[in-house]
């Protein structure tokens, strides 16, 4: 890592639910119409996301849009 550049954070599940007010049913069917970030498998039954993706999807819920897969 470079000096000065920022470390991701990982946002858990829980503070996905209680930021955003949705269900985790909800979350995820937003993530398979691609309409909410995709998680990162953390651990067998842990998943989190990116902060930077989770906070631009805060700032703007209705307009996101998720990158291509590659």
């Amino acid at each position: 890592m470079k000096k000065g550049e920022a470390v991701e954070r990982l946002v858990r599940m829980s503070e996905v639910l209680e930021r955003t007010r949705l269900s985790r049913a909800t979350i995820y069917r937003k993530m398979a119409r691609g309409e909410f970030p995709r998680s990162v498998q953390i651990g067998v039954n842990s998943v989190a996301w990116h902060s930077s993706d989770f906070e631009a999807w805060l700032r703007e819920p209705m307009s996101w849009e998720a990158a291509p897969l590659a």
